[in-house]
């Protein structure tokens, strides 16, 4: 008798929650979705008003904006301009004055480019309160008072990141939070090509799954808006996601058998091709394994991994660079959107 094993107890972990949603789905009472594009910029903003969701996340406005080469000057200045609109709307739905102080938080691992977002974001911030502090000087009012802090990790510190931070709002009384940390995802098509923002908090670590304490309005008793961007996945993402590329790869190249013969390997580009194999096809190609659902290969990849230690984190071989470019751009949108009169 053919024993089936349940994969229903590995849980495919991810922070994003466009990796949760089916932007073709009916919306269901709880959940709110809207969506636009800005050129090639795709920006998905998914609200949640109840506790108890589908998707398992906490209430809050959820934007998420993807986008493709960030290292491309024209393309991280759209990108740019749609992060300092959207990050100004959430600003205002959250009832934050012009006025209002601003602590901007760099969470992560400064010694690990892809943990560093957080603390390369942070260190290009500008910075105003040391000038509110001088009574001698009169600063601008169209330069909000923003301080900014790396905390470092709980490995180094041995201080939750959360606990510092709450004592730094406890000292300098700020109105609100802004922290930025890496993200995790659960598709290699999204590293470093998403970036999301929220209201609704953030668990420091997750990026490289090391879940510290949640930094949160429950937590630090302020707004808190986090803007992450996954910058790692783990090898069974990796694995599973090039089985579906396999099978759009065979799909596309039978359809367009005799085209293909004047166009040359490197320049096919079937990422987009949607034509669904059969079953028959996919259990041809694949085996038993083409008779799993995409979601369920995944599980399988993973359990088949992580018990021998070869679930393993995987970057980008550019990610110093990207890094760089990523870091920017986030600084530069929450430099214009927190002061009106900022200019590069």
């Amino acid at each position: 008798m053919k024993q089936e094993k349940d994969l229903k107890e590995y849980t495919i972990r991810t922070d994003l929650i466009v990796d949760l949603f089916d932007i073709h789905q009916e919306e269901e009472e709880g959940i709110l979705v809207q969506e636009e594009k800005e050129k090639d910029i795709h920006i998905l903003e998914v609200e949640i008003t109840k506790d108890e969701n589908k998707l398992h996340k906490k209430k809050g406005k959820y934007i998420t904006i993807s986008y493709q080469d960030i290292t491309d000057k024209e393309n991280g200045k759209n990108l740019e301009q749609v992060l300092v609109k959207e990050l100004k709307k959430l600003l205002k739905s959250l009832h934050i004055s012009d006025t209002a102080k601003c602590l901007v938080v760099g969470l992560g691992n400064r010694a690990s480019t892809p943990d560093a977002l957080g603390p390369k974001t942070a260190e290009q911030v500008l910075v105003t309160r040391y000038l509110y502090e001088i009574e001698e000087v009169e600063v601008d009012k169209n330069y909000r008072n923003v301080a900014s802090f790396i905390p470092g990790v709980t490995g180094n510190t041995g201080i939750e990141s959360s606990d510092i931070i709450l004592g730094i709002i406890d000292r300098i009384q700020p109105d609100f939070v802004i922290a930025i940390d890496a993200l995790a995802s659960s598709s290699m098509d999204r590293v470093n090509k998403t970036i999301q923002m929220t209201d609704s908090g953030i668990h420091p670590g997750s990026g490289v799954y090391n879940n510290r304490k949640e930094l949160s309005y429950e937590t630090l008793k302020i707004p808190v808006i986090s803007i992450g961007v996954p910058t790692v996945i783990e090898a069974f993402v990796l694995v599973s996601d090039t089985i579906q590329y396999l099978l759009k790869h065979f799909s596309y190249n039978k359809e367009n058998y005799q085209k293909n013969k004047l166009v040359p390997v490197t320049l096919r580009n079937y990422k987009d091709y949607h034509r669904e194999l059969s079953n028959q096809e996919k259990v041809k190609l694949l085996g038993e394994i083409g008779t799993l659902s995409e979601e369920q290969v995944k599980e399988l990849i993973f359990e088949v991994l992580t018990p021998i230690g070869y679930n393993m984190m995987v970057t980008p071989k550019e990610i110093d660079f990207v890094m760089d470019k990523t870091s920017e751009v986030l600084a530069n949108a929450i430099n214009k959107s927190l002061h009106k009169n900022f200019d590069i």
